[in-house]
């Protein structure tokens, strides 16, 4: 009998499945993309890159940018009364409209 798997991506066979008809990668101005300190953003995970991805709970969160490390950005979420900081890298953030 094998073990169930217990990896990273387990469980997220929809949350991080490519939706639409154009699939792949992504264009090179998402990985570009820049942020100002305390700027509002949503994670919006992209499945087709791999490093610099949080973790699937945080998926469609919104968070604000607090500091910069190398070619990631920290942010900072709250879930109830606790406040976590996340490191994601520019593919996986969307900035927020007003």
């Amino acid at each position: 009998m094998t073990l169930k798997s217990k990896g990273f991506r387990r469980c997220t066979r929809y949350k991080l499945s490519k939706k639409s008809k154009k699939k792949g990668l992504i264009p090179i101005t998402r990985s570009l993309a820049t942020f100002d300190l305390g700027q509002k953003v949503h994670i919006a995970l992209e499945p087709s890159v791999h490093k610099g991805m949080p973790h699937p709970r945080f998926h469609g969160k919104t968070g604000t940018v607090v500091e910069r490390r190398g070619r990631s950005y920290m942010l900072e979420i709250r879930e109830g009364d606790a406040r976590k900081l996340i490191i994601s890298r520019p593919e996986h953030l969307k900035a927020q409209t007003q």
